[in-house]
């Protein structure tokens, strides 16, 4: 190798002196010099509009206010409002050069509005980067995001992370398809069944914004009506949002419009969507190439354009609490985009919440139902076993199945597929006194026993010990039984019981979507329930007394949408379906099942709610966290003079290896949790106090947590 073709070593500095000659030249003929990016040192301001107002991605409430930036004028054309911008935060007053603040973190933010002069009198730092110039947030979503992080006295940063799904570069450079034509007016399908059915339908086409909680007919019809409310709302130019409680029932729904108005004319959005799919198909709404959206709790903030209607299904379903701060539920923020847009909003379920009685009884929403010869002739029969028919039966007490539940499986196996609904998966999660139905616990460390798929004695679910000797402190008795039977455990019997029948079970680990017409048991857990094709000749649904004994607020109401949901899957008793309830006979959510008359048992859990001050008619905060903090949280929090504070209690402590619930403590912890009242009308005050509250705090830098979570929706 010649030396003219080696490495360089000296750089400029043993360049001939011609080149050095050429160089100097060079850089006394430039403009001025390029500031480095992400510094922008020496760069000249925009021209006009210098200052931008930034919402950087900082979730802490004495942060939740904007920002002013200054933009560089190589800048200036990506800089507008919406778009994802970068910044440098946290540099400090000592940090400024020629006139500009510099230093600090690189973070994330959203340009918001661009203004010619700053509140601040301080000098600004620049503009680091413009992420990208898709605009992505626009007045209108911002305003919702606001709505709700003062519904929940949460910041604006986390609710932004919640509406906003991360940016994918390749879905980005990708164009939307071109939208289509608005579709024809459908046809009042299924929504003939309903006594204000078609007229809702009519207003949705002409422009109109009904507000209505649908009380729906058992059967698979649900999915057409959705459908035929969202084509009603797009025939009118207008945009449609429905938000369903899992894939499953979003799979159903999206298939429904399919059938019904072809592809493209709706998008699907989920959380299980993979990061570039989710995000094409939330930036084809936001750019208006689509106007219709299904989706789960993720999709409660879909940007749609011209929004004409607001749907939920299966309100009362856990699925529609968000976990992540500020823990909004779906069914607020639809309430708050109905008010905001003034478009329609179609509460509907074959169960009604005590806030969807709440809806009509105030008369913000109008109700629709079916007369009750169609509720007749689409809803199977009920029957219901109570304590004294096993009592009775011993025999069937042993495997928690009376005769009349085995005559209706025997029956049901003839004509198609048995759905068996069990509260709780695995084998037996709790174990209780067969005399007296104590449960059972550890002499050591007081915890639940549990039973054992392989071991002849229980084990305590805490600390693991076997108790071989356990005798009930309460009665004396030496014999334990089951408090509530896992599905595999229940699945084992039913096999040994029926030897030539398939046995299959849905549940947390493996959830089925649809079963064949052929006989087979199916055992479930609630809500895991699989579609079978011409609906379950029968349904069994054991251990009733479970589900009603939890010790909620809720828990009868719950229990009965589960019920519903179960038994709205099987044939109508026109065709033969059957569904028998384990459970006591004389209980108001029972009673309910059998008239299928969920709308009036929850306007009498609303009025005795009113009586007591409890949700939704008060609202309602729970404040927990450690008791010293808990008691300096509340001593500092300026309550409107209204407030009643209930408590504080101490909660259970959280087992270690044991999943950790919203809100509950960290392993091993003691917290308490105190409940903060207010009556209808100071819920904006009671939010606003505990968020001022919680934001001194953090201003502080103190160091223990205290969770605040506004109307939650399990208060034991």
């Amino acid at each position: 190798m010649s030396s003219d073709n080696g490495p360089e070593r000296g750089g400029a500095q043993d360049a001939p002196p011609e080149q050095l000659a050429l160089i100097r030249e060079t850089v006394r003929k430039a403009k001025t010099p390029r500031a480095k990016p992400r510094t922008w040192r020496g760069a000249a301001l925009a021209k006009e509009l210098p200052v931008a107002r930034v919402l950087v991605d900082k979730g802490v409430l004495h942060l939740d206010r904007y920002f002013d930036y200054a933009v560089p004028e190589e800048l200036d054309a990506e800089a507008q409002p919406g778009v994802r911008v970068r910044v440098r935060f946290g540099a400090g007053r000592h940090r400024v050069r020629d006139g500009r603040r510099e230093g600090g973190g690189l973070i994330d933010g959203f340009l918001v509005e661009r203004l010619a002069e700053s509140d601040y009198t301080g000098p600004l730092a620049a503009l680091a980067q413009v992420v990208s110039p898709e605009r992505i947030l626009d007045e209108e979503l911002l305003g919702l995001v606001r709505a709700v992080a003062d519904r929940y006295a949460g910041s604006v940063a986390d609710v932004l992370q919640l509406a906003v799904p991360p940016r994918n570069a390749r879905a980005e450079k990708r164009a939307s398809p071109q939208p289509l034509p608005a579709p024809p007016v459908p046809e009042p399908g299924s929504w003939a069944r309903y006594e204000q059915g078609v007229a809702f339908v009519a207003a949705l086409a002409s422009g109109a914004a009904p507000r209505a909680v649908w009380n729906a007919l058992p059967g698979p019809q649900w999915t057409d009506a959705l459908a035929r409310a969202v084509a009603a709302t797009l025939a009118s130019g207008r945009g449609a949002l429905v938000v369903l409680p899992d894939g499953r029932a979003v799979a159903r729904a999206d298939a429904a419009l399919t059938a019904l108005l072809g592809e493209g004319r709706h998008a699907v959005l989920t959380a299980d969507a993979g990061p570039e799919k989710r995000y094409a198909q939330w930036l084809a709404v936001r750019r208006g190439a689509v106007r219709a959206v299904i989706g789960t709790r993720a999709a409660m903030f879909a940007p749609v354009r011209d929004l004409g209607l607001v749907a939920l299904w299966d309100d009362g379903d856990d699925s529609h609490s968000e976990p992540h701060a500020p823990q909004p539920h779906a069914r607020e923020v639809l309430l708050l985009r109905a008010a905001q847009d003034r478009c329609a909003f179609l509460l509907g379920g074959w169960s009604c919440t005590v806030e969807g009685a709440q809806l009509v009884e105030t008369g913000w929403a109008r109700p629709l139902v079916a007369a009750r010869e169609h509720v007749r002739a689409a809803a199977p029969l009920v029957r219901t076993v109570g304590d004294q028919d096993l009592a009775r039966d011993e025999a069937a007490r042993a495997a928690r199945l009376p005769t009349l539940a085995w005559q209706a499986i025997r029956d049901g196996l003839r004509h198609g597929p048995v759905l068996v609904q069990v509260p709780r998966r695995g084998y037996v999660p709790r174990m209780a006194c067969a005399a007296c139905r104590t449960p059972a616990r550890c002499r050591h460390c007081s915890g639940p026993l549990q039973g054992q798929e392989s071991a002849s004695a229980p084990r305590c679910g805490w600390c693991g010990r076997e108790e071989g000797a356990w005798h009930c402190p309460e009665c004396g008795a030496f014999r334990l039984r089951a408090q509530v039977v896992g599905a595999r455990r229940t699945a084992e019997e039913l096999g040994r019981a029926f030897p030539a029948v398939p046995v299959r079970t849905s549940g947390r680990e493996h959830v089925l979507d649809t079963v064949s017409d052929t006989p087979a048991l199916v055992v479930s857990t609630p809500g895991a329930e699989p579609v079978a094709e011409g609906g379950y000749a029968a349904a069994l649904l054991l251990d009733g007394w479970a589900m009603l004994g939890r010790p909620d607020l809720r828990a009868g109401e719950d229990a009965l949408r589960r019920w519903l949901a179960a038994a709205a899957l099987v044939r109508p008793q026109s065709a033969g379906g059957t569904v028998v309830a384990v459970a006591e006979p004389t209980l108001r959510p029972v009673q309910a099942l059998v008239r299928w008359d969920p709308v009036g048992h929850a306007l009498r859990e609303l009025a005795e709610r009113a009586e007591l001050g409890f949700p939704p008619v008060s609202r309602l905060a729970a404040v927990a966290g450690p008791p010293e903090a808990v008691a300096d949280f509340l001593g500092a929090v300026e309550l409107p003079r209204e407030a009643e504070v209930l408590g504080p209690v101490p909660l259970p402590v959280t087992a270690a290896g044991r999943p950790r619930r919203v809100g509950a403590p960290p392993p091993g912890e003691h917290w308490e949790r105190a409940l903060v009242r207010v009556p209808p009308g100071r819920g904006a005050a009671l939010a606003g106090a505990l968020k001022a509250a919680q934001a001194a705090r953090t201003a502080r830098g103190s160091d223990t947590a205290v969770w605040v979570r506004i109307d939650p929706p399990d208060i034991g």
